[in-house]
């Protein structure tokens, strides 16, 4: 028997990241579990056809949980065969039924159904985690759906938003994936009963004069295992499907990454606008102690990164699993199935600590806006002085030439003088009252239909949430 601690490599998502829940789905006793789950609900419709008898699918039915993964690789180390290893193992615990094990069933009948059920049961756990972060979100964007801020394009300030609106551009994306997740898990198929290369010939022969057909007993297994088969295979259901699948998470893990890194942004002090949680005796550095590194919205990136560049495997997986089959994907589909599911399981945690911990500062958010919401609030000078008459090409380039000495004189380190200049320029007052001036470039009466909308999508949102 294998023994592993940590004088030898372990994968960091074997304790580290992802929860324990998933890493049951994922474990070798479970694939086990579920491969037996799989032989016992194919003797019990056999036995239903008159191929077994019911002594033997009980005999089954009474071993189906003894694993021993132990002797199974000692069986494997003789005969370099993982799954027959497992059926002889069974069958050696099995007096009675033991000899009708996998009957008329080639390795992935077996294989491919058990992968099947480990995707759904996976695929459950990250929409929990999903709607989970998505609720906690949803209160956020309402709390937040007044709070006035500066918008950034290009990374430059921009014009005034509101903290719940830039809130809900995460949660919208998030939706999108929620829908599409919930649509994935649905439509996952398991490979049935198809043979060696999906004609379903062995189990065709099998039951020749019993009157059933190879359909009949697939519908039977399938309805046992809850399960809907896929119209056709080859020797394994279509690897689309894992592709299909892995690009759901990966878009999942784009959407949580750019709340990640947006944050990590609005950490830095020059913003200084939003940080994740601190612990009171958390370490930021191991040199400089007064360090509050964003580390967990860090953690998402980096593993959200690692997610985006899966799905290359599932690509070529699908893409060159030549003819009726070859075994090039399977050794990697050992690997990047539950990597992609215990990856994101892990983001999906950190990033509901990062929403409920997040901290808006009013101090650096109140003063940005005062720095930079004058400049935005010149789009409504220029509205302004047009619909009194003016040209709106010359009061543009009216505008931008004070623009640019103001931003001249911040970065000198004075004062913002743009409302001054402005207020001094005939061009602009010809069309704009001096007095009229100061109240147009109030920044925070420019945030168009933000909070509503904020608002709006949270209703929409919550309707989807259970």
């Amino acid at each position: 028997m294998q023994t592993f601690n940590h004088e030898n490599y372990l994968s960091p998502l074997t304790w580290r990241y992802g929860s324990d829940a998933m890493r049951v789905v994922w474990s070798e006793a479970e694939k086990r579990r579920l491969l037996r789950r799989f032989w016992v609900a194919l003797a019990e419709a056999q036995a239903e056809a008159g191929l077994v008898t019911p002594e033997q699918v009980e005999d089954l039915r009474g071993h189906q949980d003894d694993i021993d993964i132990g002797r199974a690789a000692e069986i494997e180390a003789e005969i370099r065969h993982d799954l027959m290893a497992e059926i002889r193992t069974f069958a050696e615990q099995c007096a009675v039924g033991g000899g009708i094990i996998h009957l008329g069933a080639t390795s992935m009948d077996a294989l491919d159904n058990a992968d099947a059920l480990r995707l759904q049961r996976a695929l459950d756990l990250i929409l929990r985690r999903l709607e989970q972060l998505l609720a906690g979100l949803v209160r956020r964007m309402e709390a937040e759906a007044d709070t006035l801020s500066i918008a950034f394009t290009h990374i430059q300030p921009a014009e005034p938003t509101t903290v719940g609106y830039r809130l809900a551009q995460y949660a919208q994306d998030l939706w999108g994936d929620l829908l599409d997740l919930r649509r994935v898990r649905a439509e996952v198929r398991g490979k049935g009963l198809k043979g060696a290369v999906g004609t379903s010939a062995s189990y065709t022969r099998l039951l020749a004069g019993t009157g059933w057909s190879a359909r009949q007993l697939e519908d039977r297994v399938m309805a046992r295992l809850g399960l809907t088969a896929f119209e056709v295979a080859t020797q394994t259901y279509p690897r689309k499907q894992d592709l299909t699948i892995l690009n759901a998470l990966a878009s999942l893990a784009a959407g949580l990454h750019k709340f990640a890194f947006d944050l990590r942004v609005l950490q830095s002090p020059p913003i200084g606008e939003w940080s994740e949680s601190f612990g009171e005796k958390q370490v930021g550095s191991s040199a400089m102690p007064f360090k509050r590194n964003p580390i967990v919205a860090e953690n998402v990136d980096s593993l959200a990164r690692l997610v985006a560049n899966l799905p290359r495997v599932a690509w070529d997986n699908a893409a060159l699993n030549l003819l009726e089959r070859t075994l090039d994907d399977s050794a990697n589909r050992r690997l990047i199935l539950p990597e992609a599911f215990l990856l994101v399981d892990e983001v999906l945690m950190r990033s509901t600590d990062l929403v409920e911990g997040l901290r808006v500062w009013s101090g650096p958010v109140a003063r940005n806006l005062a720095a930079y919401g004058v400049f935005s609030a010149t789009e409504k000078v220029l509205m302004e002085a047009v619909k009194a008459g003016g040209d709106r090409q010359n009061l543009h380039e009216v505008i931008r030439e004070h623009s640019m000495a103001a931003w001249a004189a911040i970065q000198a380190g004075s004062a913002n003088p743009l409302a001054q200049r402005l207020a001094a320029d005939a061009t602009i007052t010809a069309y704009v009252a001096p007095e009229a001036l100061a109240a147009l470039l109030d920044a925070t009466t420019h945030v168009g239909d933000a909070a509503e909308r904020t608002r709006r999508l949270a209703s929409l949102i919550r309707r989807d949430l259970p």
